[in-house]
């Protein structure tokens, strides 16, 4: 072992602290869980309108299905399930609890409305409606929502 790599392993623990790049779930749930389940339900049809795909089709191809893109998960896109023709959702087991989590949906019926077929409403958490809109990664930036979940599955928006 190099003499300075324990001084080195301080200095990086300092750097990362430092700049906020630090791994922690947040508080933990009264039962000591740091994540819970999380429904998200999203109510929008569930077949593309042709007109939309129609007039802006680049988009609607683009997006391709209506999917979601979690900030616990980097951002990065899950496809949503169709339920009957007005209903889309997911489930996730892994939401952190007790901190501020931002997810984007986009769908290409939207596409109408946004560039990116981003959209914010009609969007439900645990039966909870989401209203706080956010900044959230993307092409530039997009709209996306925000809200809190506490170990019970609490969702506050």
């Amino acid at each position: 072992m190099r003499p300075f790599s324990i001084r080195r392993a301080r200095l990086w623990s300092a750097l990362l602290l430092a700049s906020g790049c630090q791994n922690d779930p947040g508080p933990a749930g009264a039962d000591g869980a740091t994540t819970a389940r999380v429904e998200i339900v999203y109510r929008a049809a569930t077949t593309i309108d042709p007109a939309v795909a129609q007039q802006h089709a680049s988009c609607v191809q683009g997006v391709g299905q209506t999917h979601l893109h979690p900030s616990w998960r980097d951002y990065r896109g899950i496809n949503m399930t169709a339920q009957g023709a007005e209903r889309w959702s997911i489930t996730f087991s892994d939401v952190p609890v007790n901190q501020e989590v931002r997810f984007r949906i986009n769908d290409p019926n939207n596409c109408a409305r946004d560039r990116t077929g981003a959209t914010t409403e009609n969007v439900f958490a645990n039966g909870v409606r989401l209203t706080r809109v956010v900044d959230t990664p993307g092409s530039g930036t997009e709209p996306g929502l925000a809200f809190r979940v506490d170990a019970g599955g609490t969702v506050t928006p």
